[in-house]
């Protein structure tokens, strides 16, 4: 069976590995970036289409020790990069190098890219042009310590890019992001779920989808697959059609978001009823402060804003302590899950946290805490 590896935020890859194992993939091994599996290709589009924590489902092609550009070269062209594309297509050269004799990455990407394209030119006379932007094949290179770890991305543009999200507010959570820390709560999906800060409503949409039963990449127009030659459109199209088949039109209990900033609430309605889940998610322009149980029980979940630049961290203390003290006086009996990129502004919730998981928000080591409130 095929090979292939399912990349993921720091901090996300246990979830992840249960997903997969859930979608009846055999996983053979899990790092911090990742989980790897065993899968026919039908399961290669099933990981894309349905993952809702994965990053980029890669396909090891290569793993090879390389110091010199003589030595790369030759190394690369031991697999045949023809059997994906033809030579009038696009593809792209992604590279990262640490600690790497070979450590200019714009060079390692030069001399990879000549390596394949030789092989287009020698065998049909012509070679396929660079598109760094929207490739036909996306070639990804890891090098740490002139140990070489090649792959082909299944997946095209990220698979957090689901296609609903049109409008955004500044530094929005990534969705796969979003969706791996609902998975973190342990949420049940059927339960009433409030987002006090809910930005351009990712969270939300998330989690409306994830109740839906829909998948997260049915709004997708393209993966990198399809581009292939060794594409079966016959397999895709029945997978389609099984997964929408499984969704669910209707909800039992509702979602709510408030945001203080009404653009944001716009926004938010517009990224929901592109999802197609607008009809399950409550949204209202309200500061923190104000903000009363729309429901007697349910779990909360926030990413506040961190102050991550100069000045916002005094600005951010009373909008903490806004949010601590709704917490104690109106939401008793709730749980409330909250991303955390500072540590010196949470402490002004007040709240000694239950849980805590530690994660990657982008650049940012977060720290996602769980407060029970009685």
């Amino acid at each position: 069976m095929p090979l292939f590896f399912a990349s993921a935020p720091q901090g996300i890859a246990e979830p992840l590995k249960q997903e997969l194992i859930e979608m009846g993939l055999k996983v053979v091994d899990m790092s911090p970036g990742g989980v790897a599996f065993e899968s026919s290709w039908e399961g290669c589009y099933r990981a894309n289409l349905c993952s809702r924590l994965a990053s980029r489902i890669l396909k090891p092609v290569l793993d090879f020790i390389a110091y010199q550009p003589e030595e790369l070269y030759t190394q690369i062209q031991k697999h045949d990069f023809t059997k994906y594309i033809k030579p009038t297509q696009t593809l792209c050269v992604d590279v990262v190098v640490r600690d790497s004799k070979l450590a200019d990455q714009r060079f390692v990407a030069m001399k990879v890219k000549d390596a394949v394209v030789d092989q287009f030119r020698e065998k049909f006379g012509i070679r396929p042009d660079v598109d760094n932007k929207d490739p036909d094949l996306r070639i990804h290179v890891r090098a740490n310590k002139n140990s070489f770890a090649v792959s082909v991305d299944t997946s095209g543009n990220s698979l957090f890019q689901r296609g609903y999200r049109k409008e955004a507010v500044e530094a929005p959570l990534k969705e796969n992001l979003a969706a791996g820390l609902l998975k973190l709560t342990e949420w049940d999906q059927k339960s009433p779920l409030v987002d006090f800060m809910c930005g351009s409503g990712t969270f939300l949409v998330e989690a409306a989808m994830m109740a839906l039963n829909m998948a997260p990449g049915i709004h997708r127009h393209k993966f990198g697959f399809q581009k292939w030659l060794n594409f079966d459109r016959g397999v895709w199209d029945g997978l389609v059609n099984e997964v929408i088949e499984a969704e669910r039109t209707e909800l039992d209990f509702e979602l709510f978001g408030y945001d203080i900033d009404r653009k944001a609430i716009l926004k938010a309605k517009e990224n929901a009823k592109r999802a197609g889940v607008e009809h399950v998610i409550q949204f209202k322009s309200e500061p923190v402060a104000t903000v009363e149980p729309p429901v007697e029980k349910g779990m909360a979940i926030v990413n506040p804003p961190y102050g991550t630049r100069i000045g916002d961290e005094d600005n951010l203390k009373d909008v903490y302590r806004d949010l601590g003290y709704t917490l104690k006086h109106r939401f008793k009996g709730w749980d409330c899950w909250i991303l955390s990129g500072n540590k010196d502004l949470i402490m002004d919730l007040k709240l000694k946290s239950t849980r805590r998981h530690f994660v990657f928000n982008g650049g940012i080591e977060c720290r996602f805490l769980k407060y029970s409130t009685f």
